[in-house]
């Protein structure tokens, strides 16, 4: 059973998409939580031309692959808020067939993220099955690979395993 998380009255969600990623300032790149579900979540960005990566041509298409990865930050975070838990740094391992149809993502153009949950075992990895559409349909997919220690304790120990 998927459970939706609903707009509040303002037609927003309660939680900012900064408040559900570790990330700051302008690292944070996603713009605006659109859904957010047991399994998956969509969420919208519009490139701008001040935006980390903005050029000339607008955001580089690989740009795309790190919009799928914070939404599954966003998506992990707002599943740690749930549960009275902070936000909490995860790893993107790896991706298999990024596929991206754009060099670039023209500027002011929204970009709809959308992220679906395929396994997530208790050791803390997982897989998302990752898709990016513009008004146009369909314009890049990913299978992302990721990790997320299970506490801040395993990640220090983590952290601190150095050859």
């Amino acid at each position: 059973m998927i459970h939706h998380t609903t707009p509040d009255q303002a037609g927003s969600y309660p939680q900012s998409i900064d408040s559900l990623v570790p990330h700051e300032g302008d690292m944070c790149l996603l713009d605006e939580l659109l859904e957010v579900g047991q399994e998956h979540l969509r969420a919208r960005v519009t490139p701008k031309r001040d935006d980390l990566f903005a050029t000339s041509a607008g955001i580089p298409g690989w740009v795309g692959l790190e919009w799928m990865a914070q939404a599954i930050a966003a998506w992990s975070g707002h599943h740690n808020t749930d549960q009275g838990r902070r936000p909490s740094i995860g790893f993107l391992l790896g991706t298999r067939r990024y596929r991206c149809d754009l060099a670039s993502f023209p500027l002011g153009v929204p970009v709809e993220v959308t992220i679906q949950l395929d396994y997530r075992a208790d050791n803390g990895l997982g897989a998302f099955q990752a898709e990016l559409h513009t008004a146009q349909g369909q314009v890049a997919s990913a299978l992302l690979n990721v990790f997320q220690p299970e506490s801040e304790d395993a990640l220090n120990a983590m952290l601190k395993e150095q050859p």
